[in-house]
């Protein structure tokens, strides 16, 4: 039987339709922005399983649409998870780091009481909380500074940059794990196969890369990584202001993933360098 995926044409959709046992929806085919279209997709296509994939990631722009990122973010995964609930099969999705108010330097565990900074942190919690009163086996993955050699990503961005200009400021007062979309792709497919198996495992869990890291510090590991010769700048967040406020403190405590399913960190800088020979930039 079938896994369907919501969200084809993100980073993680991207990864999830390599897999040929894997269905992916693109919003042309399922505009998660209208209610019923979730549900009504499931029923037509009685997956063994539903991934939800998609999101709407415009952080900033969130602060402005932030019923827009809602409906994506917070009502449609409810919606997804009672119908998913409904038929009996198990759902997993995606959530964020921005569900925390990213202070101190402690890991973040699955079970610290969320407490988001501005309005796309807000929208995924919401999702999550709607999952959550679906009632069916389901389990919530939340990761961070997601790269892949698809679409706008950090790397992507460097890259382009780094070949523009000699010398790049970089917010480094920023820490977290790089999370290759490849490797998250796998991880999706291996809990909801378990999931099949084993409801009890149901719940919230972590993901990301290792180790951690600041943007700064990543910026510098692409650059020598494709061999491009950019100097990076150590900046702070308040040099670089954005519309919408950054957790200073991204860091994941993945732990219960690994003990519940077997599910280790991925090594970032092997993704990497896998990201960078797909878009051949290794230098």
């Amino acid at each position: 039987m079938t896994v369907l995926v919501f969200g084809r044409g993100g980073q993680l959709g991207s990864e999830l339709a390599r897999y040929p046992h894997v269905k992916c929806l693109n919003r042309s085919k399922a505009d998660l922005s209208q209610p019923g279209v979730c549900a009504s997709v499931i029923r037509s296509v009685c997956p063994r399983s539903v991934i939800n994939a998609a999101a709407y990631t415009a952080v900033d722009q969130a602060e402005k649409d932030e019923a827009l990122a809602m409906a994506i973010n917070g009502a449609a995964p409810g919606e997804m998870a009672r119908e998913c609930a409904a038929l009996g099969i198990p759902f997993v999705s995606i959530s964020t780091d921005y569900v925390f108010p990213g202070e101190g330097e402690q890991p973040w565990r699955p079970e610290v009481a969320p407490a988001p900074l501005g309005a796309y942190g807000r929208t995924k919690l919401a999702g999550e909380q709607a999952i959550a009163a679906a009632g069916g086996v389901s389990a919530v993955l939340r990761t961070s500074w997601v790269v892949s050699a698809h679409g706008a990503n950090f790397v992507s961005t460097m890259l382009r940059l780094g070949q523009e200009r000699d010398r790049l400021s970089v917010v480094a007062d920023q820490i977290g794990g790089p999370t290759p979309a490849r490797d998250i792709a796998a991880a999706c497919l291996a809990v909801a196969e378990q999931l099949g198996t084993d409801p009890a495992k149901a719940g919230t869990y972590h993901f990301a890369g290792t180790p951690d890291i600041s943007w700064a510090g990543f910026a510098r590991e692409i650059f020598a990584q494709a061999g491009i010769a950019c100097e990076v700048e150590d900046i702070s967040s308040c040099d670089y202001p954005t519309t919408a406020q950054r957790p200073h403190n991204s860091r994941l405590d993945c732990t219960s993933l690994t003990v519940t399913f077997g599910i280790r960190r991925p090594d970032w800088k092997k993704g990497l360098s896998e990201i960078l020979n797909e878009m051949g930039e290794i230098g």
